[in-house]
């Protein structure tokens, strides 16, 4: 579970990150990267649509920077995923709800502006 994030800082089960984050149900990948910066795009995606969420939540940074353009949005659902997008600071909350109902949920958190 997420216990808490602000600005370019995020705690996941005790531990601190400072740099985005994909936090899959059994790890956290620290070291996500996109290949545009401030744009997601389908290919900085793959490793989530093989672990085959339900649900992926992407925060889009602090003040909600980072764009999630209608062709990533629609990659993943033609690979059955549902998208939800929130800045980060909504996005921990939901993702964190998600998982005590119990869902197979994924989150892909940009930790900056």
């Amino acid at each position: 579970m997420i216990e808490g994030y602000e600005f370019g800082h995020i705690v996941i089960d005790g531990k601190s990150y400072s740099s985005d984050v994909i936090i899959y149900p059994d790890h956290v990948d620290s070291e996500w990267w996109r290949e545009e910066g401030h744009r997601l795009s389908p290919v900085d995606l793959w490793d989530v649509v093989q672990a085959k969420p339900e649900i992926l939540v992407v925060g889009t940074g602090y003040s909600g920077l980072m764009e999630v353009p209608k062709e990533t949005i629609r990659y993943l659902e033609e690979n059955g995923i549902k998208v939800l997008v929130y800045r980060t600071g909504e996005a921990w909350k939901v993702y964190n709800r998600l998982r005590q109902e119990g869902k197979k949920v994924v989150a892909a958190l940009h930790l900056t502006c």
